[in-house]
C-alpha cells in the first residue's frame, strides 16, 4: 500500500514566530535557537509515607477517568469486603490488575491504597506478599507503616533485605523498618543498601537511628577498607552515614533528637 508522503515543512513554517502565532511545546526550539522550558516533572508520590487520605486525593487528580473510575470501583469493592473473604478476596484481585488499570506510575500507591481500604492484616499482608509478584510484594512492603503497628510483619521486611531486587531492598527499609529492626538487622540493612547500591537517602529515619552508633561506624569503616583493598570504589554514601555515625549521640539535630524511638533496642549495642 502507497502511504502519503508529507511534505518537510520549512523552519519558518515549523517554529511560527511573532505577534499572534502560537507557543511552542515546552522543550521545542525556535529558529533564533532559544527555547521554553519544560515545566517540572511532579514528584514521584511516597506511599509508606503519605497518609492514605493524601494519597487518594493525589491519585484522584493524576490519573485519567477510566483509571480513575476502575480506583473508585476496587476501592469500594475493598471497603465492602474488607479483610479476607474465601480463598482469595477480591481487592486481592485488584491488587493484580492495577499496573495494567493505572500504569507503572501509579501501581504502588494505587496497592496500598487498596489495601488500607481492605484493612489488611498482618496474615492477609503475608499471604499477598508470599503469593504476589515483586510489585505487589512491594507494595505490602510500603503498605506495613499505615496497616500494623506492632513488629508482627517484621519477617516480611528480613525476607525482603535477603533478595538482591534493589526495588524490594529499597521499599523494605521505609519507615516500619525504622521502628521495627533491632539494631543488628537495622544495621545489616544499611549495608545491604550499600552491597546493592540502593542510595542511603532511601533508609527511613537514617539520621536519629545512624548518629553516635560506634559499632555501624565500624562495620562501615571496615567495608570501606575491604572495597578499598580491592580497588573498587567507595560509596559516598558510605562516608557520609560514617561520619553520622561517628559523632557524639547527644549532638543529634533538634529534628532528629525530637523524633521519638519506636524501637526498644540499644542502637548502639556491640555486636559480636
Amino acid at each position: 500500500m502507497n502511504h502519503p508522503r508529507a511534505t518537510p515543512a520549512t523552519p519558518e513554517a515549523a517554529t511560527p514566530s511573532g505577534p499572534g502565532a502560537a507557543p511552542r511545546p515546552p522543550g521545542n526550539p525556535a529558529a533564533d535557537g532559544t527555547t521554553t522550558p519544560a515545566a517540572p516533572a511532579a514528584a514521584p508520590i511516597n506511599p509508606a509515607v503519605t497518609p492514605p487520605a493524601e494519597l487518594h486525593r493525589l491519585l484522584s487528580a493524576g490519573l485519567g477517568a477510566a483509571a480513575r473510575a476502575w480506583l473508585d470501583q476496587a476501592l469500594d469493592e475493598a471497603a465492602a469486603h474488607p479483610g479476607t473473604h474465601g480463598p482469595i478476596s477480591v481487592w486481592e484481585l485488584r491488587l493484580a490488575e492495577a499496573g495494567r488499570r493505572c500504569g507503572g506510575a501509579h501501581a504502588d500507591a494505587v496497592r496500598v491504597l487498596i489495601l488500607h481500604t481492605a484493612r489488611a492484616d498482618t496474615e492477609a499482608l503475608t499471604r499477598v506478599y508470599d503469593q504476589g509478584t515483586a510489585d505487589e510484594r512491594r507494595a505490602v512492603l510500603h503498605a506495613l507503616p499505615h496497616l500494623v503497628p506492632g513488629p508482627d510483619a517484621r519477617p516480611l521486611v528480613e525476607d525482603a533485605l535477603r533478595t538482591n531486587d534493589t526495588r524490594l531492598v529499597a521499599a523494605a527499609v521505609g519507615p516500619y523498618c525504622a521502628r521495627h529492626l533491632d539494631a543488628h538487622a537495622w544495621r545489616h540493612a544499611v549495608l545491604k543498601c550499600l552491597f546493592t547500591g540502593v542510595a542511603l537517602d532511601r533508609v527511613a529515619d537514617l539520621a536519629r537511628r545512624a548518629r553516635g552508633d560506634g559499632e555501624l561506624a565500624r562495620m562501615l569503616g571496615d567495608y570501606a577498607d575491604e572495597r578499598a583493598a580491592a580497588g573498587r570504589p567507595v560509596p559516598e554514601d558510605l562516608h557520609r552515614v560514617r561520619a553520622l555515625a561517628l559523632a557524639p549521640a547527644g549532638s543529634a539535630s533538634a529534628s532528629a533528637s525530637s523524633t521519638p524511638s519506636h524501637t526498644t533496642d540499644d542502637p548502639h549495642g556491640k555486636e559480636s
